[in-house]
């Protein structure tokens, strides 16, 4: 989705729900449920793993090569700590974004993976806080048009059409959540002064609370950003975004809203570097 799309990091319409038939088009008898295969395959994995795990106990204690010799010590492999890559962690910038990312594609698509975080949060309903969040992942040259263009996305309709009132403010009573979660990035195109990364993300939307009437949804959707190397840091150039890859929707059980609001407001969320 551009950014003069629908603003709430990733939603819109374009969610597509594909369900099985009840029966084989082909005259074949229903189809079992799916989470007796679920069950068995969570079986089938944990005695795999018990196998493994008795496997190297066994081994643990057998000094023996394969002809039946005793194979010495100082012809072992020694245990070693990772190898440090030299590479800094990044840190902290303004408003808790990640900053400092590395000059090379892993720090590239490590802050694209933060930004979609940042783009896609509660914050960017706020005035005050979106203008901070674009200040501090933006490319300068680019902050005002993003701001510009992002005041008339988040709009007093749009607020309204999403749970919220119409200044952004959170109803009394109810929870919103407006989260992204980035599922893997790629690289598509890579120069020290610039790059180009798509970030695969799940999201989540809505009003949790009794009797929404916008009630929290997930949502799938690749977001591709246009980085630049400019001030020692990558900002974004420019952002814009699809539906899917969409996985089939499993059978878990919808949450009630009290359960999603206490899950939003306990946990937190992540940093996210390569």
């Amino acid at each position: 989705m551009s950014l003069g799309d629908d603003q709430h990091g990733y939603g819109g319409t374009g969610q597509t729900r594909t369900r099985l038939p009840d029966s084989d088009p082909y005259g074949g008898a229903r189809r079992p449920a799916r989470s007796s295969s679920r069950s068995l395959v969570t079986v089938v994995g944990v005695v795999v793993l018990l196998i493994a795990a008795i496997a190297f106990a066994n081994r643990g204690g057998d000094d023996s090569a394969a002809d039946g010799t005793t194979t010495p010590d100082a012809a072992k492999p020694k245990s070693a700590a990772t190898a440090p890559s030299g590479v800094a962690p990044v840190g902290k910038g303004s408003g808790g974004i990640p900053s400092g990312f590395a000059h090379d594609q892993q720090g590239a698509q490590s802050a694209a993976a933060n930004y979609s975080v940042a783009l896609g949060s509660a914050d960017m309903f706020d005035k005050a806080k979106r203008d901070a969040i674009l200040q501090s992942i933006i490319t300068p040259a680019r902050v005002s048009e993003f701001t510009s263009t992002l005041d008339q996305a988040y709009s007093a309709e749009f607020n309204r059409k999403v749970g919220l009132n119409a200044d952004g403010s959170t109803p009394a009573g109810y929870t919103f959540v407006s989260r992204t979660t980035p599922i893997g990035t790629k690289v598509t195109e890579y120069s020290p002064s610039g790059a180009a990364v798509e970030v695969w993300c799940s999201g989540l939307l809505g009003l949790a609370g009794e009797n929404s009437t916008n009630p929290v949804t997930n949502g799938w959707f690749t977001i591709t950003m246009k980085l630049e190397w400019t001030n020692g840091d990558w900002k974004i150039v420019t952002h814009s975004q699809k539906d899917g890859p969409t996985p089939v929707p499993s059978d878990e059980r919808a949450s009630s809203a009290d359960e999603m609001a206490k899950a939003v407001e306990e946990y937190g969320g992540f940093t996210y570097a390569r």
